[in-house]
């Protein structure tokens, strides 16, 4: 089950979280939302608030619900859901219904949807959001690498407003 907790109580390594184990994004309502599979992003300090750092390419879906919603959750899952962060990074919610492909289930007690098999839940405020603009690369082969059909990326900094964590990861205090 889980629980809400502060911030500083939460043993992360964010890289490891993030760009190797992966996040599951989610936003809407409970009438219609949707979630995509992210490998990249960021936790930090901006603006004297406990921020997250996502970045979404215009053509996802889940960017259309993120625009039309204040609030999103970054869900981070153990092993045994990787197979549905694997099947929501390959697939669109515009083509198939992702809740009933995967089996995760939905919550939906507040500001984003977020799903009850996560280990750790980000419920994020948007406090910003800004294409980026290829005019700001410093190493022009970062563009021409990541971007060869110039669809960059929505750059979305959310403030943590509230964290939930599983039991389990409380019980055993490990590093999520």
């Amino acid at each position: 089950m889980l629980r809400p907790v502060d911030l500083k109580q939460v043993p992360m390594d964010a890289i490891t979280m993030i760009g190797k184990e992966w996040m599951l994004i989610s936003a809407g309502t409970h009438q219609k939302y949707n979630m995509m599979t992210a490998s990249w992003g960021g936790i930090g300090i901006m603006w004297n608030k406990n921020v997250t750092n996502i970045v979404l390419r215009p053509q996802r879906y889940t960017l259309e619900f993120i625009n039309r919603s204040e609030y999103y959750a970054l869900n981070f899952f153990g092993d045994q859901c990787r197979s549905a962060l694997n099947y929501c990074g390959s697939h669109s919610g515009r083509d198939v219904d992702k809740e009933k492909e995967t089996g995760l289930t939905p919550v939906f007690d507040g500001k984003a949807p977020y799903f009850s098999e996560a280990r750790l839940v980000l419920i994020c405020r948007k406090l910003y959001q800004q294409t980026i603009d290829p005019n700001g690369f410093f190493d022009k082969t970062l563009d021409q690498q990541n971007y060869p059909n110039k669809d960059y990326h929505e750059h979305i900094i959310g403030e943590i407003v509230q964290v939930l964590m599983a039991d389990e990861c409380m019980r055993l205090g490990e590093i999520l």
